[in-house]
C-alpha cells in the first residue's frame, strides 16, 4: 500500500495539471495518451511478434515444401524398388533357363537322350564352337538322326520341353535308305550364362626421371 501511495504522489502534480485544463484540453490530452499507449504497444510488443510470426510462416512453408519433396521422392523410391524386385524376379527366371558352364555336358546328354527316347538313330552329334554374346553364349550342336517323320516330331517336342532353352534351327530332311525313314539334320542351339569379366584396374607406368 505504501508503494502504491508513493506512486500516486509522483503522478499527483501531473494529474492536478490535467484537471486544471479545460474539458476540450483534457479530452485531447487523454486521446494523445491513448494514441501514445497504443503506439508504444504496437512498436514494442506487436511489431516484433508480427515479424516473428512472418519468419515462422516462411520457415513453415519451406519445411512443408521439403516434406512434400521427400514424400514424392519416397513414392518414386518405392516405385523403383518394386521395378527392381520385378526385374530381379524376371532375371532369376531367365537364369533358370540358362545353364552354367558345368551344366552343359548334362544338357547335351539330355538332348541325345531325347533322340533315343523318340526311337531315333543318332548318326551325328557334334557340339560346335560357342558364340559369345553380351551375358550368355550360344552353344550350337549339329545333329543328324534317322527315323520316320512322327519320331522326328516327337524328338523336337521333347527338346521344347527341356528345362533349359534349346532351339532347333536349319532343319533339313532327306529320304533315308529305308523307304519309311528320313535322314534329318538340324542345329540344336542351347545357351549358357557367362559371368561378366571384372576389369582389373590398369597400372600406369611411372615415367623414369632422366
Amino acid at each position: 500500500m505504501k508503494k502504491l501511495n508513493l506512486s500516486l504522489k509522483i503522478f499527483a502534480p501531473a494529474i492536478e495539471w490535467v484537471e486544471a485544463r479545460t474539458k476540450l484540453q483534457r479530452v485531447l490530452i487523454y486521446a494523445s495518451a491513448i494514441v501514445l499507449l497504443v503506439g508504444s504497444f504496437t512498436y514494442f510488443a506487436y511489431l516484433p511478434k508480427h515479424k516473428e510470426i512472418g519468419r515462422l510462416e516462411s520457415e513453415y512453408k519451406k519445411l512443408a515444401e521439403k516434406l512434400d519433396k521427400a514424400r514424392k521422392t519416397a513414392k518414386q523410391l518405392n516405385y523403383y524398388r518394386t521395378k527392381m524386385k520385378a526385374a530381379e524376379a524376371q532375371f532369376k527366371i531367365v537364369m533358370k533357363a540358362l545353364p552354367e558352364k558345368e551344366e552343359i555336358p548334362t544338357l547335351l546328354s539330355g538332348i541325345s537322350q531325347a533322340a533315343r527316347d523318340a526311337d531315333l538313330d543318332i548318326t551325328k552329334f557334334q557340339p560346335n564352337q560357342e558364340k559369345a554374346k553380351e551375358f550368355y553364349a550360344e552353344v550350337p550342336i549339329t545333329i543328324t538322326v534317322s527315323g520316320n517323320y512322327h519320331n522326328v516330331a516327337m524328338f523336337f517336342d521333347k527338346i521344347s520341353n527341356l528345362p533349359r532353352i534349346v532351339t532347333i534351327e536349319a532343319i533339313k530332311m532327306l529320304p533315308g535308305k529305308e523307304s519309311d525313314k528320313l535322314l534329318t539334320t538340324c542345329t540344336a542351339v542351347t545357351y549358357k550364362f557367362i559371368e561378366p569379366v571384372k576389369k582389373k584396374p590398369s597400372k600406369k607406368k611411372k615415367k623414369k626421371k632422366k
